[in-house]
């Protein structure tokens, strides 16, 4: 969808609004109170859609910093109870790699059926030959000696040292099944998948049902808007993954002539001009109706998923972002795994910071401040108490800080 000038025609949302909307609609309008684990913890889950499951352990993986920007209280050990034990939550793929609610997993079978079709050809081209041939070894392993690792199959298979996607045939195939259903991940040795039957892995409550397309499609968009507040069709379509842009912006059109949609403005930062959206026929009473965010500073993860969407991010928050992990070092403006820093309902600054865990610290390499909000002493009382949570959050006792590791803000 285009961006448009603003129409009289249409309600608009304030920047403000909008800002304060998507923060409550991503758990961060409130308090961040709560036990952090349990039922406590599944509610947040849920209330976000899903959670991004990423390797990177500068300080914590992104899915646990995700959970803690949110509980305070939380800690890694608190997920795998309901991912491995109580089997609320399921692994699988949005966007990318996620811990998703359990009872959304019959909808997941629309995107097991089109990555079936999709993934087979397009791994036929340019993954290892021969993976396809492994699928019947691979699932009589699996059903006659019990869970495996990529690891544990292929032992006389080539295997080579470089390269993030360069698999064997057997770990391509396990994937595969993975991705289209076959298989379920039932828990992870360390960060290593570990790959089950699914019929073992997922309750056979959500195992049976199998909703036909346009149910899942028009469950899919919905769920998508109710979490972004407002949103293009685009966005929608992104936000689950499950659905095609064009089955999105089919969907908004059905919602709009029904009522269950209106076609909004909203206002954006300086040096984006208003753009058209979708949104709840309520949304103009709810952001009325919204308390202002704590002014607490958070340190969040970079795959957040507040901002995810780097356009929409800086669009609502003025906040421009680009992860530089796969930037060469002489590159990058910040540095390898920068966080990004809330400040109540404004991204005011990004710090390069790494557990070290070894010797038993946090280092703050770099503090880069946004335009216009400055490290006043108040401010950087509370990143430093923000600091502090984040040493114990990494289970190491000391905090340390660079020379240098105040900089100049970004212009």
């Amino acid at each position: 969808m285009t961006t448009l000038v603003t129409s009289p025609a249409l309600p608009l949302i304030a920047n403000a609004a909008a800002r304060r909307l998507f923060m409550a609609r991503h758990g961060l309008n409130a308090a961040p109170k709560g036990s952090g684990k349990g039922e406590d913890l599944k509610s947040v889950i849920d209330g976000l859609g899903f959670v991004q499951v990423d390797s990177i352990n500068t300080v914590s993986r992104a899915h646990h910093m995700i959970l803690a920007a949110r509980r305070p209280a939380y800690r890694e050990k608190h997920l795998k109870p309901l991912l491995e034990h109580q089997r609320q939550l399921f692994e699988h793929w949005t966007h990318d790699a996620s811990v998703i609610p359990m009872h959304f997993y019959p909808h997941w079978k629309l995107k097991f059926a089109r990555d079936a079709e999709r993934l087979r050809a397009r791994w036929r081209n340019w993954r290892r030959d021969g993976f396809e041939e492994k699928f019947d070894a691979v699932l009589k392993r699996i059903d006659a000696q019990g869970p495996v690792t990529s690891g544990d199959v292929g032992e006389d298979e080539v295997r080579k040292s470089g390269g993030w996607w360069d698999w064997h045939p057997s770990k391509t195939a396990l994937e595969y099944l993975w991705r289209s259903g076959q298989l379920a991940v039932t828990g992870r040795n360390g960060f290593q998948k570990v790959y089950d039957l699914s019929e073992r892995v997922i309750p056979e409550a959500y195992l049976q049902p199998c909703p036909d397309p346009f149910e899942t499609i028009d469950w899919a968009c919905s769920e998508a808007m109710s979490r972004l507040g407002f949103a293009t069709s685009g966005e929608i379509a992104a936000f689950f993954d499950l659905v095609t842009p064009q089955e999105a912006k089919d969907w908004c059109q059905r919602a709009l002539s029904d009522g269950r949609l209106i076609e909004a403005l909203v206002e954006c930062e300086k040096g984006h001009a208003p753009r058209k959206v979708f949104a709840r026929p309520d949304i103009l009473d709810e952001t009325t109706a919204l308390s202002p965010s704590p002014s607490r500073l958070r340190i969040l993860s970079p795959f957040d998923p507040m901002l995810r969407d780097r356009k929409r991010a800086e669009r609502v928050f003025g906040f421009h972002y680009r992860i530089e992990v796969f930037v060469p070092e002489e590159k990058r403006q910040y540095g390898y795994y920068v966080f990004p820093i809330l400040e109540g309902e404004r991204m005011v600054g990004r710090i390069d910071m790494k557990a070290h865990r070894s010797e038993d610290r946090l280092h703050v390499k770099a503090y880069w401040p946004e335009a216009r909000t400055p490290l006043t002493k108040g401010r950087q009382q509370k990143l430093e108490a923000e600091l502090a949570r984040m040493a114990r959050f990494a289970g190491v006792g000391t905090l340390t800080f660079a020379d240098d590791w105040q900089r100049q803000p970004e212009n």
